[in-house]
């Protein structure tokens, strides 16, 4: 009797993109509930790298294959590796990729279909906006095995009140889509059959919004958010200024003056 097992060959994550500069990120191992492993960090990675380096991207949406989302990091190979040098690189690897996300200069949607749970929940929390389906639900219950999932807090707490974060944290406990959308860690919840109708929404809307003020804004955004106040309006002035004498602002004013509707400069090459 053959007891081969056979390794995944196929990609770990799927990377497309169609004429509108819609870039496409499908995890793509569902046998591990499409789990972080080093592959698939180093795989979106890759991806993201490719995106931040597509002067005609224009938005970029994180799915999943299978019935789950993100089971998170992969305890059976960290189990398998208890060295402290080993889980320190994994989680600067998995850090980098979160950071990347926030970085893109463009909006990165997170399309959830089913569980997000640790590090998987930490996805969604980075990702800049979030469609989930209704039969979604979020946790972080790395508490569950004896790990506080300390990674996955640092986008959590700045999606959703501190103690409501502190909650899921402490407790392991799973929130479902509506809670999620009430804590604000989603924008939108649908059937799961209209979930791709409720994405493809999103997307014709922010594509409809000139590429360099998205820019520009998501920038400000996470800068000024970890300043204090007076530094951050600072921050938010000058961006402003900025954004307010660049080609698309000008025209979308001339435009809202002449009550027409704006024709978008084509962004620099």
């Amino acid at each position: 009797m053959n007891t081969t097992v056979h390794a995944d060959v196929s990609p770990p994550v799927l990377h497309t993109q169609d004429a509108r500069g819609v870039h496409y990120l499908v995890l793509n191992r569902a046998g591990t509930f499409n789990s972080l492993s080093e592959e698939v960090l180093a795989a979106l990675q890759t991806a993201l790298d490719a995106i931040a380096l597509d002067s005609a991207a224009r938005v970029a949406v994180v799915s999943a294959e299978g019935k789950v989302f993100c089971a998170g990091h992969n305890l059976k190979d960290m189990r398998a590796r208890p060295e402290l040098a080993y889980y320190q690189k994994l989680f600067a690897q998995c850090s980098r990729v979160m950071l990347s996300i926030q970085n893109l200069p463009v909006p990165v949607i997170a399309r959830v279909q089913g569980l997000a749970t640790a590090a998987g929940c930490q996805l969604v929390a980075q990702c800049d906006l979030a469609v989930a389906s209704s039969n979604a639900s979020f946790g972080v219950n790395g508490i569950d095995v004896g790990l506080f999932c300390a990674t996955p807090s640092v986008p959590l707490v700045r999606n959703m009140p501190a103690k409501q974060a502190m909650e899921m944290l402490m407790t392991g406990e799973f929130i479902t889509a509506d809670e999620a959308r009430a804590r604000g860690l989603v924008n939108r919840v649908v059937p799961l059959e209209a979930l791709d109708n409720e994405l493809e929404k999103l997307l014709q809307t922010l594509l409809g919004k000139p590429r360099e003020a998205l820019a520009m804004g998501k920038a400000l955004f996470y800068q000024q958010r970890e300043t204090g106040v007076e530094a951050a309006y600072q921050l938010a002035g000058q961006a402003m200024a900025c954004n307010m004498v660049h080609p698309v602002a000008q025209e979308g004013v001339q435009a809202f003056i002449e009550k027409r509707k704006p024709q978008w400069p084509a962004p620099a090459p």
